[in-house]
């Protein structure tokens, strides 16, 4: 996809690519993992299935269970946790901070869209202090569609008043690139997120990786990445 000479607006996944929000989540999944008496898992491999979200990380703790009310009282256990200690470790990823900050120096509109549900992605962003920073929050419930549906960066598009061709969206797994493709806008991988070692970004079709959180500006302003 060409880039174009001007941009409107730059969205963001949250989870492993505006945040590192591993270690509240390794937090929470472990106090359950605990709880039913089994060894914790190490924070190195939940990453890669924070993406599918706590649902994903319940079944690499505790397999696939064929009693359902206990699989949902384990995943119901977890976010309870989580949410109470939803912003005690998380943080932007290092230089993420400075590249908001640059991103809103040129006017640029930001948002965040992501599957996590509005019930945890409010109270963690007014935590950070980004609720009311951000031009738009599009969470996993906010539209009838969760990614890779395009329906979620589209929404997005429309409340920050911008075309999807005038768009990008950056995240780090492959439902990310899947929904910004299909919403015709272009798309960035956040390596420095969650991935995992059978991903393979390269095959996403995504119009460029980010190593680091500030080689979005360098793609901004149309320079190459390494």
């Amino acid at each position: 996809m060409p880039v174009p000479t001007s941009w409107h607006s730059i969205l963001f996944d949250l989870d492993g690519t505006l945040l590192d929000t591993a270690p509240d989540l390794a937090f929470a999944l472990n106090a359950v993992v605990r709880e039913e008496g089994l060894r914790p898992l190490s924070i190195d491999s939940l990453k890669p299935r924070i993406s599918g979200g706590a649902a994903a990380m319940i079944r690499l703790a505790f397999g696939e269970r064929q009693d359902q009310l206990e699989y949902a009282r384990l995943l119901q256990r977890m976010l309870a946790i989580y949410r109470q200690h939803i912003s005690d470790q998380t943080r932007f990823f290092d230089g993420m901070e400075a590249v908001i900050g640059e991103i809103e120096r040129r006017k640029l509109g930001w948002g965040i869209v992501t599957n996590k549900l509005g019930w945890l992605t409010d109270p963690l962003l007014r935590a950070l202090g980004l609720y009311h920073r951000t031009g738009c929050i599009i969470s996993g419930d906010t539209t009838q569609y969760r990614k890779p549906h395009p329906q979620p960066v589209l929404e997005a598009c429309r409340r920050l008043g911008s075309e999807p061709r005038n768009c990008v969206y950056i995240g780090d797994a492959q439902r990310d690139v899947e929904a910004g493709r299909r919403a015709g806008m272009s798309t960035l991988v956040a390596l420095y997120g969650y991935l995992g070692a059978d991903d393979k970004p390269q095959e996403w079709g995504a119009s460029a990786l980010l190593t680091e959180p500030k080689d979005l500006l360098t793609w901004l302003d149309g320079g190459t990445l390494s």
